[in-house]
């Protein structure tokens, strides 16, 4: 590229603006590309593999526009892909902060000690809880071991900021409500949970045998889970 970077982030993609993905706030949106997990019903693929990533956007772009929208909106969140695979997250994320805008944070919780770091300069976090911790490197396609995801969700609850735990659902990982229970006793006495709905528009291999659940068995999800989280929901991505 012609241009030069002042930070060492690939971004894929830029939504300007958005009135659904920051609770109660409007929120332009900072697309990431790349992801340590290969889960296969990612629907953001061609943030994921690198065969698909589309061309970058550099990050002075944006936030040139970013500047234009002072006093117009109110948030920038992150997703990706997975942000925290990042370094140079964090100085992207001051400098939003520095022009007054609330940061939303998106992420996989496989990266506690860069979350820990960026956390001071976060807004909200939300965090995906793929799976029980047993069968969490078939749901994500590579190994990860259990303690990291409880070190996030241990960090996160622990932040004093605004956080949602959600866990996109399929009967393929989650084989009795034994295993909801599981992913309960983790996150337990947190303050948002949400039961996600997938659709399998470019999900990430289309040729998973994926197995869904009906909407009387997501109630009775969400009636278990209940009591583990203040906030429970289920809605669709």
């Amino acid at each position: 590229m012609s241009e030069s970077r002042s930070v060492d982030i690939r971004i894929g993609a830029f939504q300007k603006f958005s009135l659904v993905d920051y609770p109660n706030k409007t929120c332009a949106i900072i697309f990431t590309l790349g992801c340590n997990f290969r889960c296969p019903f990612c629907h953001n693929r061609e943030l994921v593999l690198p065969t698909l990533f589309p061309e970058e956007i550099l990050f002075e772009s944006i936030e040139d526009f970013l500047k234009s929208r002072v006093g117009l909106l109110d948030a920038v969140e992150f997703t990706g892909g997975e942000p925290l695979i990042y370094k140079d997250l964090v100085k992207i994320v001051k400098r939003i902060k520095d022009m007054g805008f609330l940061v939303k944070l998106d992420t996989n919780g496989s990266f506690p000690d860069r979350l820990k770091e960026i956390l001071p300069f976060v807004d909200y976090i939300a965090m995906d809880i793929k799976a029980p911790l047993e069968r969490y490197s078939e749901a994500i396609g590579v190994n990860v071991l259990g303690n990291i995801i409880r070190e996030s969700v241990q960090i996160i609850k622990n932040s004093g900021k605004d956080y949602e735990f959600r866990t996109t659902v399929f009967k393929n990982y989650f084989k009795t409500l034994d295993d909801f229970v599981k992913i309960g006793e983790i996150i337990n006495r947190a303050k948002a949970y949400y039961i996600q709905q997938p659709h399998f528009d470019k999900v990430l291999d289309p040729t998973y045998p994926f197995e869904t659940f009906t909407n009387a068995e997501l109630n009775e999800i969400k009636k278990l889970m209940q009591n583990f989280a203040e906030k429970v929901e289920v809605r669709n991505i």
